[in-house]
């Protein structure tokens, strides 16, 4: 399935019904009061978070939503029957945004979790609920109110607990299918992943997190080259960030430095998200040049940085990076819980 993290729909709810104007009319009874009913509720249209889905590929097509009106209301008080709401199945992290208010509609985070897009009319009064005292017999009703049309951009932003931050070709994706179930296309050629990936990586029985491989971040990505923010959204929702540099790379501390500098680019409280780096790679390195590794990695990031030396080809350090991100994870997710 395509992944689709962007999409723009049109929303309409129905118009509410409208209110009738009736009088009662039985053998015997040669003065009926009114008994109008009121009119029924027009149908919402709404999002309702789905944790089975990953991509909004389903609304690609479908983008004009329409409920329907509520109908009017009948004799004996009988209320018209309300408009079928319309919901629009999402993935978690999904968030709705008013195009033509420019404001926020709000965000389903959660499976089951439903957010209105627009509601759907009221329907008026019949005109028994108009009877007084001193009206005992009223003529009138109330119309239906109209329902809301909208032009609404839904944005996907994947709630991950861990996300790999890395440029082209640092083995994003191998590292994602060696510790999780996921298989993200891999090649020999940048900017293979071409759209991100979720995996599920289980440390032991009962300590697990989810991982996404994300396209691979370029220099300038803030500003749109590459992948640009259609990437680097992604980021704002998770918890931790795991930045992948090969060890080939000739200026290691230079690499996580252009890395965090595109984030503040973008949102500078994605610079300052708990983060873990693993230098990948490093089969490639000779028995004494692994020895020596270490010392390097100290030196070049500090003792302030978490610095990991990994393999994923050879599975080399992997059980240590899976066990530190849990931990990060795991305490982002506490933290988070007090907060909120």
């Amino acid at each position: 399935m395509k992944f689709v993290d962007h999409v723009r729909i049109q929303v309409r709810s129905g118009d509410g019904g409208a209110g009738a104007v009736h009088f009662r009319r039985e053998k015997y009874v040669p003065r009926g009061g009114p008994d109008g009913g009121d009119g029924g509720d027009g149908g919402s249209v709404l999002i309702e978070a789905d944790e089975n889905l990953y991509t909004l590929m389903d609304l690609r097509h479908q983008t004009r939503q329409v409920a329907e009106d509520g109908q009017p209301g009948g004799s004996q008080k009988a209320t018209g029957k309300s408009g079928k709401d319309i919901v629009l199945r999402v993935p978690p992290g999904t968030v709705a945004h008013d195009e033509g208010a420019g404001e926020v509609i709000g965000e389903v985070t959660a499976h089951g979790q439903r957010l209105v897009l627009a509601e759907g009319g009221i329907g008026g009064q019949g005109n028994a609920a108009f009877k007084t005292s001193t009206n005992q017999a009223p003529r009138h009703a109330q119309d239906g109110t109209p329902g809301e049309e909208k032009d609404v951009a839904l944005e996907l932003k994947l709630l991950a607990d861990v996300g790999v931050v890395g440029v082209p070709n640092a083995g994003k994706s191998t590292l994602i299918s060696t510790v999780s179930a996921a298989k993200p296309e891999q090649a020999s050629y940048p900017f293979t992943t071409l759209a991100p990936s979720l995996g599920m990586v289980y440390v032991d029985e009962e300590a697990s997190f989810v991982m996404a491989d994300l396209p691979g971040l370029i220099e300038g990505a803030s500003e749109g080259k590459g992948l640009g923010t259609r990437f680097l959204r992604h980021i704002e929702r998770n918890a931790v960030l795991l930045f992948l540099i090969p060890v080939t790379t000739k200026d290691l501390a230079g690499e996580l430095e252009t890395l965090l500098g595109e984030l503040r680019g973008h949102d500078p409280a994605l610079a300052d998200k708990p983060r873990v780096v693993a230098v990948s790679k490093i089969d490639v390195l000779s028995e004494d040049e692994r020895a020596l590794l270490p010392e390097i990695l100290s030196e070049a990031f500090g003792p302030e940085e978490t610095v990991l030396p990994i393999s994923s080809v050879a599975q080399i350090g992997l059980d240590r990076l899976t066990g530190t991100l849990w931990e990060r994870a795991r305490d982002e997710r506490e933290r988070s819980n007090v907060e909120s």
